[in-house]
């Protein structure tokens, strides 16, 4: 996993790194978040590795640039699986003075650093969030701002899914055309199965007639036959002209002998 936007958040006062990585989710420094809530790193590290679930969205060994310019490898998780951590994360386990922050991240963490990256929020401060009830020119430029990236944004989503069933719509259609084309087409030729049918048929009529002649007429009954139908080859016969190809030749046979028609 590769990061490719890195973002530092203000929850409250910590500082929390958010990354997006190159498979699109937003995953966040499990390290950091352990020491603002002064819980032990390793053991939670341990409790995630071994919940099949957590697990499935942890990443270890990422290089993340901290605050103070050094990058170093470091333990991530997907965002939308930390109010599933923290759920599991006893009262107990945290000091009495860290329960609130615990409450505080178990309610807003997720959210906050989930709009890092749709939103641009960068803090999760009260005084902020108190800020934006006025009704400044500022803060109405803030939401007008926000709206329009939203709008944007749902943009982009509305057409790439649109893009996608356009696509898909091609597909369908070119499918549906090939579809037609073997099953309706004039030019497609009879089957392995038919074509034997034919071939027994000119079989019976070329010893029928042969019994009168007293001469090979396969070749003949075979000429009869692509010069009928404008044919090379008994296998070449278009599908559509297979029954008429088999009532021809069975009327053809009745009318040399009497035997039962093939």
């Amino acid at each position: 996993m590769v990061p490719v936007e890195q973002r530092e958040v203000r929850f409250y006062d910590d500082e929390l790194i958010a990354i997006r990585s190159n498979d699109g989710h937003i995953y966040v420094a499990i390290g950091q978040m352990c020491d603002a809530l002064g819980i032990d790193r390793a053991s939670q590290v341990r409790r995630i590795r071994n919940d099949e679930i957590l697990a499935a969205g942890y990443q270890g060994s990422v290089n993340l640039t901290y605050p103070d310019g050094g990058t170093q490898a470091s333990g991530v998780l997907r965002v939308d699986l930390i109010p599933l951590w923290l759920t599991g994360l006893r009262i107990k386990a945290v000091s009495e003075e860290v329960r609130p922050k615990l409450k505080r991240f178990k309610q807003e963490a997720a959210k906050i650093l989930w709009e890092a990256f749709q939103d641009g929020r960068l803090t999760a401060d009260s005084s902020f969030d108190e800020l934006l009830q006025t009704d400044s020119e500022a803060v109405q430029a803030y939401k007008m701002a926000l709206a329009v990236v939203k709008l944007a944004r749902n943009q982009v989503l509305l057409e790439a899914r649109l893009d996608r069933h356009e696509k898909d719509l091609v597909q369908y259609g070119e499918r549906l055309e090939q579809v037609e084309a073997t099953l309706g087409s004039n030019e497609r030729q009879v089957t392995p199965d038919q074509a034997s049918q034919i071939s027994q048929a000119v079989k019976a009529v070329a010893l029928a007639l042969g019994k009168k002649t007293k001469r090979n007429e396969f070749g003949a009954c075979y000429g009869e036959l692509y010069r009928r139908y404008g044919i090379t080859s008994y296998k070449a016969l278009p599908a559509h002209q297979f029954e008429d190809a088999l009532t021809f030749l069975t009327e053809w046979h009745q009318g040399i002998t009497t035997d039962v028609p093939f």
